[in-house]
């Protein structure tokens, strides 16, 4: 689980929880009354809902929302076993030859390596390996900039319908100037719609958006480092130069666990 996500999560409400608190002096009713607003939800969430509606397609939307999930479960990355898989491989294919990989390629857990196997196994030339899998990488990612493209999108139109909505009140508000007692109240409603877009922006769809794209860009690395070993196995490299090639991608810390294979001749 990622908890840098819930960790967030909770440790942001709890500060305008708190805060919102201390401004009504620990009283729970006072700040409900205060920072609830009906009128507010229905302008901000409803108005940000329709419009991302409109800008995006009926399924779209539902998988990005669903897509909310994966802040909490980032694609399970395991760059060291990967790269001890590949220099394996390479070995394998330096000693008995590519046909030999055919039958080990059916116990490759990753889809990406074990097609890339099975390309090089069927002789496709290398050229063609790696126009297929980058198109298969290019796909992905259109696929995952959609997603958090939906996050993007409310994270910019939920701060616009929340202001829309405070004009709204200002409107209302300066129509009944001739009652004093109403203007505290009216400006106080006026400006809770600015608070609930701001709070949808930042406190939800911007981060999320950051972190759906930051584990896509981890997910395209480690795809980068595949194909690369991949190539590499086509074009017959050694196992050592291989090995130097695929450290690359990764941290030097990581890079100690690494089990190195032989020179593979």
């Amino acid at each position: 689980m990622e908890l840098g996500s819930l960790i967030g999560l909770i440790v942001a409400f709890l500060s305008m929880i708190i805060s919102m608190l201390i401004g009504a002096e620990w009283s729970l009713a006072f700040m409900v009354e205060a920072f609830v607003d009906a009128t507010s939800v229905i302008i901000v969430f409803g108005g940000t809902i329709g419009s991302v509606f409109i800008a995006y397609p009926f399924k779209t939307v539902i998988a990005s929302f669903k897509a909310f999930g994966n802040i909490f479960k980032p694609v399970d990355l395991n760059p060291q076993t990967l790269i001890e898989n590949i220099l394996e491989l390479s070995s394998q294919a330096r000693r008995e030859g590519i046909l030999s990989l055919e039958a080990r390629a059916e116990n490759i857990d990753d889809p990406f390596l074990k097609k890339g196997i099975m390309l090089i196994v069927d002789g496709s030339n290398i050229e063609l390996v790696q126009n297929i899998l980058e198109k298969e990488m290019n796909s992905i990612s259109d696929r995952h900039s959609r997603l958090r493209g939906v996050w993007g999108f409310i994270g910019g139109a939920a701060p616009a319908w929340g202001m829309l909505g405070t004009f709204i009140g200002l409107i209302l508000m300066l129509l009944n100037l001739d009652d004093p007692d109403a203007l505290g109240p009216g400006m106080a409603t006026a400006l809770i719609t600015t608070f609930y877009g701001a709070v949808i922006a930042n406190y939800i769809a911007l981060p999320v958006e950051s972190k759906l794209k930051f584990f896509n860009e981890e997910e395209m690395l480690i795809k980068e480092l595949l194909m690369e070993g991949i190539l590499s196995i086509h074009a017959g490299d050694n196992p050592r130069i291989l090995e130097e090639k695929l450290k690359s991608f990764i941290s030097p810390s990581q890079r100690t666990t690494i089990k190195s294979i032989g020179g593979g001749e």
